[in-house]
């Protein structure tokens, strides 16, 4: 720790031994030391978060593998908050003068100075490490991932089978990445933590064609805290799912535009309630004051059918952290119950600037990011019906077997591509279906979910925001949406 009496001349003087490749108990000295100079100053808070992140990707097109590129940074960055105002500024220098001199830019944004030669710079007591990456066995996690030998390999392997059990075929895709992070926060309340990310992704594209007729269709698994995930990744089922798709979608006839009542297939479903409702539940939606929601909570804003939750716990799943990018440990939270509106996300700022209580989820894509509220692993939650009672429900509709991409504007308006899709005529799946667009706001439809089924499924994700790109968790039941616009032909 820093002596008490510490005098902010003598700080050009000072020498740390701080480890270099890992974030220990030797850091703890200069980051105290810098967070009462940031004190000292007139800061009213400030925060480092350090980051040591090592990439890589692989991609293999038909037979060749086509692309490995790995990526390694270091840096950090430094948040200075007086009242409600915050200044963020980031650096690749994490020796004492290079974090210094970051801590001096941040501080001069808001109009604040290192404290005058004979000023006492305060003690900031930082708790004992809580250090997750220790505590949990993560020390060896990247000595026991893929070689770059072993990506290849099961890459090809994929694309191999995809060529034997496709017709038609045009071109076939695998890619894999593997994202190992360790990281450091420190703030001036004490908050002390550090802890390592392993996320890796994996999966497969297919591409057929025969004459006019087109079909492609993809698959992606994601995984955090296993380092054999690719090695048990079964590309056997996820290669026959894809030739089944694209051998019934490839001659699908195209769906005739209209209103219909929709069942949305589970897992990655999810991703409509992800991108035109979860980000509208985010603190920095109501500091822009963007979302629909912003003074509803605790009143009903879907039918009562639908509970959903964001939480950062479940084993594996693909947001999931034990803590977040600003160093509180993660948890559950219920957004929504029974229809009605129950909790925000939120970070630090967005907890300061509205009031909301933070969630654990503050994110942030590295340190070149501020940390802002973001979702983890959201999802809605089962119901009480089974699969058969919501097909037996529609005499007519559109079963929505596998989302792909699309758009969402600020206020939850969205439109989104689904790549396989089925008719749905007197409660049983009849004909394939291609070219469907969903289209709606999210505060409406949101009460047009009049049913979930009990087969809550989740999906990897990606997700871009004002903090960059983070990985994420999408998720639901099959569920009924009693009417929604479907573009089409």
């Amino acid at each position: 720790m820093p002596p008490t009496l510490l005098l902010s001349k003598e700080l050009p003087t000072l020498e740390y031994s701080s480890t270099p490749e890992r974030f220990d108990l030797s850091w703890e000295a200069p980051l105290s030391t810098l967070l009462g100079l940031g004190r000292a100053a007139g800061a009213d808070f400030i925060e480092f978060f350090l980051e040591r992140d090592r990439y890589i990707s692989c991609l293999a097109e038909d037979d060749r593998i086509t692309s490995i590129s790995p990526q390694l940074s270091t840096g950090a960055g430094v948040r200075v908050f007086l009242g409600k105002a915050d200044s963020y500024v980031s650096t690749n220098d994490l020796s004492f003068k290079g974090l210094k001199l970051a801590l001096e830019k941040a501080l001069s944004s808001m109009g604040l100075t290192l404290p005058a030669p004979n000023s006492h710079v305060p003690e900031i007591y930082l708790e004992m490490l809580r250090d997750y990456a220790t505590a949990k066995g993560k020390e060896a996690w990247f000595s026991q991932c893929s070689s770059m030998a072993e990506m290849g390999e099961v890459l090809l392997a994929a694309n191999a089978k995809l060529q034997k059990k496709a017709s038609h075929v045009q071109s076939r895709r695998a890619s894999y990445f593997r994202d190992w992070q360790e990281v450091l926060v420190a703030a001036s309340d004490g908050t002390f933590a550090r802890d390592i990310r392993l996320t890796q992704s994996v999966g497969c594209n297919l591409l057929c064609a025969d004459g006019e007729h087109r079909s492609s269709n993809s698959q992606r698994e994601g995984d955090t805290s296993n380092p054999n995930f690719l090695q048990a990744w079964d590309y056997e089922t996820i290669t026959d799912d894809l030739a089944e798709t694209a051998g019934k979608m490839l001659y699908a006839d195209y769906v005739e535009s209209g209103s219909y009542p929709i069942i949305m297939a589970n897992k990655f479903g999810g991703v409509i309630f992800h991108e035109a409702c979860g980000h509208l539940l985010e603190t920095t939606q109501i500091e822009a004051k963007t979302t629909p929601f912003i003074d509803k909570k605790g009143e009903k804003i879907a039918h009562e059918s639908l509970t959903a939750w964001d939480e950062g716990r479940t084993e594996d799943a693909f947001g999931s952290i034990d803590m977040d990018d600003e160093g509180m440990p993660t948890q559950r939270t219920l957004l929504i119950e029974n229809g009605v509106l129950k909790n925000f996300l939120s970070d630090r700022a967005g907890s300061m600037r509205t009031g909301h209580p933070r969630t654990g989820s503050g994110r942030r894509q590295g340190y070149t990011h501020a940390a802002a509220s973001r979702m983890r692993n959201t999802y809605i939650a089962p119901g009480n019906h089974n699969l058969e009672d919501l097909f037996a429900s529609i005499d007519k509709g559109i079963y929505c077997k596998k989302m792909g991409g699309g758009s969402v504007g600020a206020t939850g308006e969205f439109n989104f591509g689904v790549d396989e899709a089925y008719l749905i005529e007197n409660g049983k799946i009849s004909k394939p279906l291609k070219g469907a667009i969903l289209i709606g706001e999210a505060k409406e439809i949101m009460n047009r979910i009049s049913m979930c089924s009990n087969d809550l499924g989740l999906a990897a994700g990606f997700c871009g925001s004002v903090s960059g790109s983070v990985y994420v968790t999408v998720g639901q039941p099959h569920l009924k949406v009693d009417s929604i616009t479907v573009g089409g032909r």
